[in-house]
């Protein structure tokens, strides 16, 4: 069987009587289209079963229609959801995605995957490695040399780049001002890794509302983790040992706090009344904890979402106008969802009891 010969942009002009141009102007939804000319052109494309050849897009408008992607930790759930919206995102937009995962956070080749990129032309990039340590040194050399718009994803704000992040602050201090309302007094911390700037801001967030409700911040107040629940574990015990007198907790991610929860069981303290727990991340699994965990939700696709809303923006005006976007700072805001777990009132407990019969 001779293979199927490709249907042409010219046959579909030919077939609806009109030009080229026109054809292009309904594929890229133009709205100086007759309503008439339009349904018939769409018409004949779906007739033809014509699809546009994204190589001749390229020429034409002198772009690959590709956005690269530098992410690292794709077996954590944040990195993960971060990347589902990144790709969800730049499909609907019509582009492509190049991806490039180091092997880890601190990874020092990210420069040589940068050239990799550049090298394979893409229109864009997307930084989605957190700030963690000096692993954004190089940016101080580089950053104007970068030929294309880069976007960074959760570091510390600065007016010369484009970075898009949660308010990883202000999630420390609505976590911690819950707790304080819900009448708690010895509020601990468990700290994701000091050398992250997330967790550096969480840890900031709850040390600002301790003092401003006259609670004084010690250091036997708060431990460090790694994000993982095997560090929440031993974080908590710690922090057990070290103050006798814990009322509640806020655990700087949801994994490490499910740990709590389980150390909590084993040593029968009880979760509101004996122990507060807040966790941050506001994953799925945490509303069938029992009791259900309160959390700090951050949507990670609409991170990732928003990163290509802004690469594409930036391209498209460098595109038409042949201007260069200044620095862009987008802080997205997480939310408090209130459960069982920082309530003291047994009635919120009976509530949920009554809601899951």
């Amino acid at each position: 069987m001779p293979p199927h010969k490709r249907v042409t942009i010219k046959e579909v002009a030919k077939i609806a009587g009109v030009s080229i141009q026109t054809v292009s102007r309904v594929i890229n939804e133009h709205p100086d289209v007759a309503p008439e000319t339009r349904l018939r052109v769409l018409s004949v494309i779906a007739d033809l079963d014509y699809h546009p050849s994204a190589l001749a897009r390229s020429l034409i408008h002198q772009r690959t229609y590709t956005l690269g992607v530098l992410t690292a930790g794709l077996k954590f759930i944040g990195p993960s959801f971060t990347l589902n919206g990144i790709t969800v995102a730049a499909e609907e937009m019509n582009y492509a995605i190049l991806l490039e995962e180091l092997p880890g956070f601190h990874d020092s080749h990210s420069a040589k995957r940068l050239e990799s990129l550049l090298a394979r032309h893409v229109d864009g990039i997307i930084w989605a490695i957190p700030e963690i340590g000096n692993n954004r040194a190089w940016l101080d050399e580089n950053r104007l040399s970068l030929p294309v718009p880069i976007v960074f994803l959760t570091m510390q704000p600065r007016p010369d780049v484009t970075c898009v992040s949660f308010d990883n602050f202000l999630g420390g201090q609505m976590a911690t001002q819950h707790l304080v309302d819900a009448g708690y007094q010895q509020i601990g911390h468990i700290a994701g890794p000091m050398d992250w700037w997330e967790a550096r801001q969480r840890k900031a967030g709850w040390q600002d509302i301790l003092e401003r409700s006259g609670i004084k911040v010690q250091e036997n107040l708060w431990i460090e983790g790694n994000w993982s629940s095997a560090s929440g574990e031993q974080a908590f015990l710690q922090l057990l040992a070290r103050n006798k007198q814990l009322e509640a907790v806020f655990v700087a991610n949801d994994q490490m706090a499910y740990s709590v929860y389980q150390v909590a069981a084993k040593k029968g303290i009880r979760i509101p009344d004996d122990l507060g727990v807040v966790g941050f991340d506001g994953l799925a699994e945490t509303a069938y904890l029992w009791p259900p965990l309160t959390t700090i939700y951050q949507n990670l696709n609409q991170l990732g979402r928003t990163a290509v809303e802004h690469v594409v923006s930036t391209i498209e005006t460098q595109q038409n106008t042949g201007g260069v976007q200044p620095g862009q700072t987008v802080v997205l805001k997480p939310e408090l969802v209130q459960r069982a777990s920082s309530q003291r009132d047994r009635r919120v407990l009976t509530a949920h009891l009554r809601e899951e019969q």
